[in-house]
């Protein structure tokens, strides 16, 4: 065997020692839950005023038109040529009115976000929300597990442009 294919065969075996060792028989390792942060005040701070107004924006939109189901704030929010990369919710501001005007009956605005907030992170016009998610353990239907859950906004010219998740497609 010459010198490098001995080299990636150490290389590999190193790595598989890895893997086995984090992930192998023997191992526990428990989940440390994800938990909300109860102070959402916190999560809109920042020292710069423009990162500060675009963590506000998102988080006004989630609580009023996502969760409050005022679909006629909507314009207020959205672009009309708003890009959307859910697989189950066309592009443009009037299918996200019509989708969600489905699903969701206008409701009282609360003064915080209703789902678990655990982070609001932003750099320059990308907003990411993430909440805790709580599923039911594959192997134990009785158990729940919790893990996280992340929409990330793009604002441009004072509107939110685009939206990423991680929704399967129903």
């Amino acid at each position: 065997m010459n010198a490098p294919a001995a080299h990636r065969l150490s290389s590999l075996a190193a790595g598989a020692a890895i893997v086995l060792a984090l992930f192998g028989p023997g191992t526990a390792r428990a989940q440390v839950a994800v938990v909300a942060q109860p102070n959402q005040e916190l999560l809109l701070a920042s020292p710069d005023p423009r990162i500060a107004a675009n963590k506000r924006f998102v988080y006004d939109f989630w609580r009023e038109v996502f969760e409050g189901g005022h679909m006629e704030l909507a314009d207020k929010y959205l672009a009309e040529s708003y890009i959307q990369h859910n697989p189950n919710v066309a592009t443009g501001r009037a299918p996200f009115v019509e989708f969600f005007s489905r699903r969701v009956k206008p409701q009282p605005i609360e003064a915080k976000v209703k789902a678990p907030l655990v982070a609001i992170v932003a750099d320059g016009d990308l907003v990411v929300l993430s909440f805790v998610r709580e599923g039911v353990d594959p192997k134990d239907p009785v158990k729940k597990y919790t893990t996280t859950w992340f929409d990330m906004f793009r604002l441009e010219s004072g509107k939110i442009a685009e939206h990423w998740d991680a929704a399967p497609k129903l």
